[in-house]
Formats: structure tokens, sequence, C-alpha cells
């Protein structure tokens, strides 16, 4: 049987732990699908589309990966589209709490035969989390390093710094 995984996330925006498991997630499945998650009610810095670019320009060599956006439940998403493994990072046991109630409750939700595997993030990336980068970023931090220089670059041309 065919792997196919989907790594969701909002990737707002995409940090180098996000990549990371990205990398890592491609070399277990057949097929990985990065899906952006477009929620409504938070206010994204990056849209829809320069988020997916920003992760295509990251994974253009990798020819198993292909990058969408959706929105809804994700248990819907992974039902109608025929994934067998759902794949979260974890970076601390704060992060575990959480993504364990979210995987029982998806695991309820979900049709037979899918898994939700969690890769623990490298620890170089373990303190690294889209909300900080921006925090830091918008106090005119430097995140050299912690975010892909493509997206560094598109950080820096929106806030004109």
């Amino acid at each position: 049987m065919s792997k196919k995984a989907l790594y969701a996330g909002s990737f707002d925006p995409l940090t180098n732990g996000h990549l990371d498991l990205i990398y890592r997630t491609a070399n277990l499945c057949d097929k990985l699908v990065v899906g952006i998650i477009e929620n409504p009610q938070k206010k994204a810095y990056f849209t829809i589309d320069q988020r997916k670019k920003m992760i295509e320009d990251e994974t253009k060599n990798m020819d198993n990966i292909e990058i969408v956006s959706f929105a809804g439940l994700l248990a819907d998403y992974v039902n109608n589209n025929g994934f067998n493994i759902v794949v979260r990072g974890l970076r601390a046991t704060m992060d575990f709490e959480y993504e364990i109630q979210m995987a029982q409750m998806n695991a309820r939700l979900y049709n037979k035969n899918v898994e939700t595997i969690f890769l623990m993030t490298n620890p170089k990336y373990s303190f690294i989390s889209s909300s900080m980068i921006k925090e830091v970023f918008s106090l005119k931090g430097d995140i050299s390093g912690l975010v892909p220089e493509n997206v560094l670059e598109y950080m820096k041309k929106i806030s004109r710094r």
C-alpha cells in the first residue's frame, strides 16, 4: 500500500523547524502533501499564495511533495483525500498535551487506516514557533537562521526593513 501523508499547519511563516519536518517526513512516505490551513478567524502575516510559494521554493527539488491549501475540519480533508498518515511535530511537552487531544479527537473522525505520527523537532529548532518569529521580527530582532532565506526576504519586503 502506498503511504500518503499530510503535514498540515498555518506555516505563517514557514520556519526552519517546519522545513526540517517536511524533509524528514518526505523520506518516510511515498507522497507528502503539505497542507496550509486557511483560518479566516486569524489575521495572517502572509497570504495563502505567499505561503504556498515560499514552501514550493524550499521544496522544489523534491519530487514526492505537493503543496495545497484547505479550510474546514482536518479530518474531513484527510478522509476526502485518501491519506493514511497525518504527521504532527512536537517541540516540547506542552505541544504533546495539545497534540494528543487533537489526535485522539481526529482518530474518532478519520476513516479506518489513518494513523497520526508524531515527529520530535530537531533540538536546534525546538524553541522556534511562527508566533515567536513574527514577534521577534516585529521588534527588529534577528531571525536569520530560524527561517529560510526566501522567507526572511519576504518578511523584509512586507515590512520594508
